[in-house]
Parts: C-alpha cells; structure tokens; sequence
C-alpha cells in the first residue's frame, strides 16, 4: 500500500504547482457555476491537489485559488439566473434537472433566505440551483455573496486543511510505519464519510423546512384546497 500511494502522491507532486493551484480553481468554478455542477466533480480535484500541498504557503494559495473559483462559480451562475434564468430554466437541459428540483430550489430561496444560500454550498443538486434562483429572484448580488462567501471559506477549509494534514502525516511516517498507507486512506474515508453524512442531516433537516413551506402554501392557497 505504501508504495502505490508513494508513487499516487509524487506523481502529483511533480506537476507543478501553479499548474495544479490553477486546474483546482477553474474545476471548482465549474462545478459551483450553474448545472455544471451536477457533472463536473470539482470537489475530486481539489482533494488530489491538496494531498500534494508541501508548505503553509502552497495551502493557503491553493485555499485562496478554491475560494476565489468557488466564488466566481457562484457569481456566474447568479448573473445567468438575472439575465437567462427563465430560458435556462425551461430549455431542454433545465427540464431535463426536473421541474419538481426548481420549485424546491425557490421554496428554499424563500422560506429560508440567506440562510438557504450558506447552507446550500454544502447540499447537493441545489449548490447548483440555489445562485441561478437567487438571481431570478431579484436577491441582491452584494448580500448573496455576503451569505455563500463564508461558506464557501469554510468547504474549502475543510477539505484542503484535512486532506492535506493527512497528506503531509503520512509523508512523515510512512518510512517508519508499515501500514501508513491505509492509516491515510483511513482518514481519508473517514473524512468523506464524515462530510457525506453532515450534508445529509443538513438535507433531511432544509427538507423539513421545505415540506412546511409546501403545507402551508397548499392550506393558504383556495385553488390547492381540496
């Protein structure tokens, strides 16, 4: 095990590291910028360019390179929501995401607010939704970033800082530790186990939410009466 992941982990240390800062923060916008992020698993390309993070300096650039990709991402599915919104919505591509996904998408936006936007950084389906509905809201661009930039702070603190300390630990003792190698895919599983988990009681919790919100629309509503 030690030496396959040995050889994993120099091969892409050995890509240089402008090169590798640059492809994590264009994957990361991809995969936040609007129904891109349902095919494009950026998340996978930072957890490979952390785990060859060598200094404080080289984390902290790649953390600056996510923030900012992650940032732009989300800026550019909110100004396709306040100019294309409706057509992306109702072209072939938005009716293949499924109609029943958008309208969860605006309840959200609007039983929850700002709070939706923080939260939906972490929930799947609607990280990608939830800036293309904030723009077709009329939401402000100055209060959604003030709402998704913290969370977007704290993912990529999560998965660079932990991936990398595991990265750099196993450096450390895999000479002296026979089975470093699977202490490291240990922590590794753990930690996305972990981050699967939390965005799953965060999604059955904002589904709660989402379910009161259609209740109460349906008893306000004459025309949803039976």
């Amino acid at each position: 095990m030690n030496e396959i992941l040995d050889w994993i982990l120099d091969t892409v240390q050995n890509i240089d590291p402008v090169l590798r800062t640059v492809v994590a923060g264009i994957a990361i916008m991809l995969e936040t910028s609007v129904l891109v992020g349902l095919v494009v698993p950026g998340d996978t390309v930072v957890i490979v360019a952390s785990t060859a993070v060598g200094s404080v300096g080289e984390g902290f650039l790649l953390g600056a390179a996510v923030v900012v990709g992650s940032l732009a991402g989300e800026s550019i599915g909110f100004a396709l929501g306040r100019w294309l919104g409706p057509r992306i919505r109702f072209s072939r591509l938005g009716r293949r995401i499924g109609e029943h996904n958008w309208v969860r998408s605006e309840l959200y936006l609007r039983r929850r607010g700002g709070p939706a936007i923080f939260l939906s950084r972490f929930l799947p389906v609607l990280h990608s939704l939830v800036p293309l509905t904030v723009g077709m809201s009329g939401y402000s661009y100055r209060r959604f970033i003030a709402w998704t930039a913290p969370a977007c702070l704290i993912w990529t603190s999560l998965y660079v800082g932990v991936v990398a300390a595991a990265a750099k630990t196993y450096r450390a003792v895999s000479d002296n530790i026979q089975y470093a190698g699977y202490l490291f895919v240990a922590i590794i599983v753990v930690f996305l186990i972990g981050a699967y988990l939390l965005k799953r009681v965060i999604a059955r919790r904002e589904a709660r939410h989402l379910a009161l919100e259609a209740e109460t629309n349906r008893t306000t509503d004459p025309d949803m009466k039976d």
